[in-house]
């Protein structure tokens, strides 16, 4: 099982708006943020660009936080149902 941390980061001298997305392992990436998304849409966008990063294949669900969305992706093998 996987947690996805996004968070947005505003624009800098040399640096437009973007969302990252990071887990615990220290893998990252960032993206420009994608003007015609909006809301948690953007935020799913970095996830989904992470996972095809790191060929991770499963179902995301997403929860917010302070600074941004936690998404928990988990393999469906890995998946308890009780």
């Amino acid at each position: 099982m996987k947690a996805i941390f996004t968070k947005y980061h505003g624009p800098t001298n040399c640096k437009g708006s973007r969302i990252s997305a990071s887990d615990s392992d220290g893998n990252r990436i960032s993206i420009g943020y994608p003007y015609e998304l909006s809301g948690e849409e953007v935020h799913r966008k970095a996830a989904l660009a992470l996972c095809a990063k790191m060929k991770w294949h499963g179902d995301l669900a997403v929860g917010s936080y302070g600074k941004g969305y936690v998404y928990v992706w988990a393999d469906r093998d890995e998946l308890i149902v009780a």
